[in-house]
């Protein structure tokens, strides 16, 4: 019996072993280009030339992410990235609040408001969610012209929005539909309307899928570059695209600490949503809305 137990613990000390082995391999792999983005916006260009790519900075200066921020060449501009910064800010804020609020209306009508053709209806909106965005790009680009939002942000918002409902719809469809329809059945009976349960039983129960939903939408939307590539243009453009611009544009010599700096300044944003509240989205997704 001993001999027994000590090979069982032999065993599962060699199999946690391997696990961590393998497991350090991933996150080494992963997180080595991100070492290497940090250090070389860290070093100046003599030092990038003449040392090694994952070596150290011997002298750490931020300038590289200053030219980034404020001055970095997109083509013919070298304003930085900052004015497109504030674009995919004010971008991603508004399209993720009405894309929220529409998904979670008609999650709620999809879930609890049972009506003929709500299956079908449901179905097409999750069909929305497979559709390739170069589908979408010339009737959208007739839609926008029509309404005379063609290279606006306003243009953008409205984008973001109509392609982020289907997803925005299923989250919240899936989350309502396990909360006992006797909740509503008790308030209509207590003559509470549509929007008055909806606000007052629904909302308060939403919390973990609504940290799931703006999580999606504004990583989606903040890291998208073929619809801000497509339908912005000069002065509405978001940061992506300023991105591949400043990568893309040389004047004279290729300043590679300029390009990882400015490239770790568009993806911080999301960086730092995930590392905050990444623990919250996958609670979310696999929260139930009632409990007992």
């Amino acid at each position: 019996m001993i001999s027994k137990t000590n090979g069982y613990n032999y065993t599962n000390l060699i199999l946690r072993i391997l696990l961590y082995f393998f497991l350090s391999v991933f996150v080494l792999y992963y997180l080595l280009p991100l070492f290497v983005m940090i250090t070389t916006s860290l070093k100046s260009l003599e030092e990038i030339r003449t040392g090694s790519l994952v070596a150290l900075p011997r002298n750490i200066t931020f300038e590289a992410w200053g030219t980034a921020w404020s001055s970095a060449c997109t083509g013919i501009q070298c304003e930085g990235l900052k004015p497109y910064f504030w674009n995919s800010i004010f971008i991603a804020i508004p399209a993720v609040f009405i894309s929220t609020l529409i998904g979670a209306l008609n999650g709620y009508v999809v879930a609890q408001w049972r009506f003929k053709g709500a299956n079908m209806i449901f179905a097409l909106m999750l069909f929305g969610c497979f559709i390739p965005f170069q589908v979408i790009l010339l009737p959208m680009a007739r839609v926008l012209g029509l309404m005379d939002l063609a290279g606006s942000i306003s243009g953008l918002i409205f984008v973001h929005v109509i392609y982020g409902i289907g997803f925005t719809t299923l989250f919240f469809r899936n989350y309502y539909v396990n909360i006992p329809s006797e909740l509503v059945k008790a308030a209509k009976m207590d003559g509470a309307t549509f929007l008055r349960i909806f606000w007052s039983i629904f909302l308060p129960l939403s919390l973990p899928i609504i940290v799931v939903t703006v999580i999606w939408q504004f990583t989606q939307i903040w890291n998208d570059f073929l619809f801000g590539v497509s339908f912005s243009e000069a002065g509405t453009q978001p940061i992506t695209v300023a991105l591949n611009n400043i990568v893309n544009s040389t004047t004279g010599v290729k300043e590679y600490n300029v390009d990882m700096a400015a490239a770790i300044i568009a993806a911080m944003p999301t960086l730092l949503v995930y590392i905050f509240a990444g623990k919250y989205f996958i609670r979310g997704l696999t929260a139930g809305s009632v409990k007992g």
